[in-house]
Formats: C-alpha cells, structure tokens, sequence
C-alpha cells in the first residue's frame, strides 16, 4: 500500500486522490482536519470559479462528516492524547484509508514554514513517506532548505503511485 502525508482539504478538492489506482493510505496531519473546520466557517474563497467553490465547499463538509462518524471520532480522539500517535486507519472505500496524526510541531522549521507545513515536514520524516500536495512554493521551499523528505505535486499522484517511495530501514536486517 502506498502511503503519502497530505492535508486533509486537498482529498476534498482532487476528485483523483479519492479514486486510486491502487491501495492508499493518507497521514493526515490532526491540524489540517482544524483547518477544514475553519475554512467551512470562513467566507473567503477557496476556488476560483463559483462552480468549483460549491463542490470543495461540499466535499469540505463531507470529509468533515466522515471525521466524525462514531467510530472515526474515537479513533481519532484516543490518538490525540499522546503527541505522534497514530489513529487506527479510518476506512474509505476499498482503496483508500485515513490515518490520522498527532503531530507534534516543536519550531524546528517554524522560521522558514508555517504551523502546518511543519507538521506535514515532521509527519513525512516520521514516518518515512512523501508528502503530496499542490502547494508549489512549499516544494522550492523545501529543496532549498535541503530538508530530507519526498515531496510531490498533485499533478503528479498517478507518477508517485507507480512506486514505493518510503525509505529503506538503516539496518538491512530489519523487515
């Protein structure tokens, strides 16, 4: 299954991220599940055209519903009550599963990226998967502080899917 650290609002606004190829599993950073929240309650746009506002917004609202769902709530919650622990995967479909993480952002990159592109840099090195998104900026910014993570634009997903990037263990003895 391949694995990939993203923001929980770009599954709301890529329609190919809900229907992959193959099994996938999303880490999602806890504070970009806030983020939703706050950008339903916000008025400013988050699309260009009046069409494509409609459809994220409601995509917005359904991931919100999904997130708290009975069982993805608790599962959800029992993970916030440690930093950098995992939920139990949340169940999407037949290809796709959410794991939610409590990332604990300590300013280690706090001068050079924001509150949540720190927590999906530490997310990624944690646990040793690229980072999806659509954020061009955030790519350059993180080649040029020489930061050791995987990062791949949304345009890209069917390329990144077509391998295994997680990183090899240190020790070639362990699985």
């Amino acid at each position: 299954m391949q694995r990939f650290v993203i923001e929980a609002v770009l599954v709301a606004t890529y329609g190919q991220l809900v229907a992959p190829a193959r099994p996938v599993e999303y880490l999602v950073p806890y504070s970009t599940i806030v983020e939703l929240y706050e950008m339903r309650a916000s008025s400013d746009p988050i699309m260009t055209s009046e069409a494509d506002e409609a459809h994220v917004r409601g995509k917005i609202g359904e991931l919100i519903e999904f997130f708290e769902e009975a069982l993805n709530r608790k599962k959800i919650e029992k993970a916030l009550q440690v930093p950098w622990r995992k939920s139990a995967p949340l169940l999407a479909g037949s290809h796709i599963s959410f794991t939610v993480v409590n990332a604990f952002e300590h300013a280690e990159y706090g001068e050079m990226f924001d509150p949540v592109e720190t927590d999906l840099i530490l997310t990624a090195i944690q646990e040793k998967a690229p980072i999806l998104t659509d954020q061009l900026d955030f790519v350059e910014k993180v080649i040029e502080a020489g930061i050791p993570v995987q990062v791949f634009d949304i345009e890209d997903f069917e390329f990144a899917l077509e391998e295994d990037w997680a990183e090899e263990p240190a020790d070639p003895d362990l699985p």
